[in-house]
């Protein structure tokens, strides 16, 4: 049994291409391996590592697009912490992956945002100081 904090251990997703959603995050988390899955109500897998993992789904309606929008109800994107934010926005880039809200480069943190073939966004951090209230700051 672990020892550390709370962390959250997976998120839950629909989408409408699985495969695509693989490539998606296989892209930005290169080390993230299909750790198990099945086809019994819908086809789905759980994609990431020993730790963490993305429980994605496949769509029994395709073509339909969340509603992305901070002024209703609903997640608005998932945030990872990560270690070199420049390289996962690299590798999304060269794989045709948009950005769609600007970097955001302050002085302890670096925050980039992609979103997925479905317009789910992804928020990617990368911390510049193990100091927390440095890590935590809110005044830029």
């Amino acid at each position: 049994m672990r020892t550390q904090g709370i962390y959250l251990e997976h998120a839950n997703i629909t989408v409408n291409d699985l495969q695509e959603a693989i490539r998606f995050f296989q892209t930005a988390f290169p080390h993230f391996k299909v750790r198990g899955g099945g086809t019994d109500m819908r086809e789905w897998v759980h994609l990431g590592d020993d730790d963490t993992y993305i429980a994605i789904n496949q769509a029994k309606q395709n073509d339909l697009k969340p509603d992305k929008n901070y002024d209703t109800v609903g997640i608005n994107h998932l945030g990872f912490v990560v270690h070199d934010v420049e390289e996962i926005a690299n590798n999304l880039l060269a794989n045709g992956y948009k950005r769609d809200y600007p970097k955001q480069e302050e002085q302890f943190r670096i925050r980039d945002y992609f979103a997925d073939a479905d317009g789910n966004q992804y928020e990617f951090v990368q911390y510049l100081s193990e100091i927390v209230e440095e890590k935590n700051s809110y005044n830029n």
